[in-house]
């Protein structure tokens, strides 16, 4: 594949990778005024989020498998239309009920842009050019957590919290548009043949008793359990208890995930040099020790908002090390199955994040401590996780030399 090419499928699946978490980090500077307008308390409102985190998850269930069966794209067609019109729905919702039922309903659509383009990417490539086109695929993706607060503050500004979901109406649109106009189907008929419901029920179990394919999936699920605890209360603790406007937060909240994708870029190079294996060793046990020392600061009585944006830039570096490149890991093996294996990869890590979510939430009170907490727990899981699963006794995939 050319250079062009290579930047070219990465372009077109970061930005359809996008939509979905397009449609969360747009809205986080809303939460409060979503609340505030339709009389609903911080539980209610994050239980939105909740809500589209755990359909995000579980439609990829279905949308792995049947990718493997009838191709790439017209799973793609009816994800993002489904998307589309729940987001219409989203816009004119009436109550907190209505609102939370409709994120249910966009997140099963949004859900066919987070497990499809993983597929693809192993469809075209495995090893250390997976791990770079991911690694450029992360590149795109983010210009969500990086632009979407700020442009959601802009719309909000301007129209109110209902705007956002027209915004991402009209995203969900140039999306089905480029999919008609710029991506091929990686997926060839005669790859399809041996594929069926049955088949797909049974790779599922395959997956399911392959324990380093799950360690490699759980690595990735705790270190983005920190970045969902992350999403679900950083809206109140920074603008009710640290007082930054929507505006300011919007920065913030941009500054720390542009170290994510920054740090997803040295992926290419450093697994060349290392191997994948080590950079994720070295990226876990790294992002730990940083969360730790964050829960320490903020347990000890510490509450300082320069602390907390400082480690969690550091923190959100490091992930960046580790979430692409175990999820190449992980879909190494299965290229046969590779729409199936990044579904449940996909489903497994949204449930985790949402799980982890919801318990915090139960803990929530508005100040940094109980979202610190989890972040730090996750962080700390997926270490131990990594010991177990990575333990350095194979050479590891995609190693050079």
């Amino acid at each position: 594949m050319t250079s062009s090419r290579f930047f070219k499928i990465a372009l077109v699946l970061g930005l359809l990778s996008a939509i979905g978490p397009f449609a969360i980090d747009m809205y986080l500077p809303a939460l409060p005024e979503i609340g505030s307008s339709l009389h609903a308390g911080i539980g209610p409102v994050q239980m939105s989020l909740t809500a589209f985190f755990i359909s995000l998850g579980v439609g990829q269930l279905l949308y792995g498998p049947v990718s493997d069966m009838v191709g790439r794209k017209p799973p793609l067609y009816f994800g993002l239309g489904l998307f589309a019109l729940a987001s219409i729905g989203c816009a004119l919702a009436t109550s907190i009920e209505m609102l939370i039922a409709l994120r249910f309903v966009q997140g099963l659509g949004a859900a066919a842009g987070m497990a499809i383009p993983r597929a693809v990417v192993r469809d075209l490539h495995t090893g250390n050019d997976a791990a770079r086109l991911m690694s450029l695929l992360m590149l795109v993706f983010s210009v969500s957590p990086i632009l979407a607060p700020l442009a959601g503050s802009a719309v909000i500004a301007f129209t109110g919290w209902r705007g956002v979901f027209w915004s991402v109406t009209l995203a969900a649109v140039i999306g089905l548009a480029t999919i008609a106009m710029v991506l091929k189907e990686t997926r060839p008929a005669e790859e399809r043949v041996e594929s069926s419901l049955g088949s797909a029920l049974a790779a599922y179990g395959v997956l399911l008793r392959d324990t380093h394919y799950l360690g490699l999936v759980f690595i990735g699920a705790f270190a983005m359990a920190g970045f969902f605890t992350y999403l679900a209360n950083s809206s109140f603790v920074m603008i009710d208890h640290y007082g930054l406007s929507p505006v300011m937060y919007s920065v913030a909240f941009g500054v720390n995930a542009a170290a994510f994708f920054a740090a997803a870029q040295l992926n290419g190079p450093l697994c060349e040099r290392f191997g994948i294996e080590r950079v994720v060793k070295t990226g876990v046990a790294a992002c730990g020790a940083v969360m730790l020392a964050m829960f320490a600061y903020f347990a000890g009585g510490g509450d300082r908002l320069a602390v907390l944006i400082v480690l969690y830039f550091i923190a959100s570096g490091l992930m960046g090390l580790v979430i692409p490149t175990t999820s190449v890991l992980a879909l190494e093996k299965h290229g046969a199955i590779a729409g199936t294996a990044s579904a449940l990869l996909g489903t497994l890590q949204m449930l985790t994040g949402a799980v982890v979510m919801a318990v915090v939430g139960l803990f929530t009170d508005g100040r940094p401590l109980p979202m610190v907490a989890g972040m730090a727990g996750g962080a700390l899981i997926a270490v131990a996780l990594t010991w177990l699963t990575l333990d350095g006794r194979r050479q590891p995939v995609g190693q050079v030399g």
